[in-house]
């Protein structure tokens, strides 16, 4: 089924884009929700009459993605972890690890756009893309340290 997006979705596209999606998302999801419309000759003709709108939101969009991006690319989370031998963790740091230690810096993220690609499983540094937009993908440095054992 072919659909023009009416508002950007991650997954998908940009709005004002037209794509391929199967019957079951779009029928169920997308224009039920309004997220979406039927790709038809009228419904072309109306989003290009639209497209000024749609450019000026994506510009939006884009400026507060690439604010965001100079706010996070130089956050370094430190998160604390249980280890053995000094360097293998008993567990793993996750998106879920990481998007607490940015909130504890005020730094709000949804956790999916933590592109970690594996749980992170040894003490060190790394680099984490996080994606705010269509291109708009800032580093921050996650440091696992070991936790400190308490002294009894």
């Amino acid at each position: 089924m072919k659909v023009i997006l009416k508002e950007t979705i991650d997954t998908l596209g940009i709005a004002g884009t037209e794509c391929e999606v199967s019957a079951g998302y779009g029928r169920n999801y997308l224009l039920p929700q309004g997220k979406a419309v039927l790709a038809t000759p009228a419904n072309r003709r109306v989003m290009e009459q639209a497209r000024a709108k749609l450019e000026l939101q994506i510009a939006k969009e884009r400026k507060l993605a690439e604010e965001m991006a100079d706010k996070i690319k130089d956050i370094t989370c430190t998160i604390k972890a249980k280890v053995r031998e000094e360097i293998y963790l008993y567990g793993s740091v996750t998106t879920h690890d990481i998007k607490d230690a940015l909130e504890a810096q005020n730094i709000e993220v949804e956790r999916r756009v933590i592109l970690l690609a594996e749980p992170i499983k040894e003490t060190g540094e790394y680099k984490v893309p996080i994606r705010l937009y269509k291109d708009v993908e800032p580093e921050i440095t996650v440091s696992v340290v070991a936790e400190e054992k308490e002294e009894k």
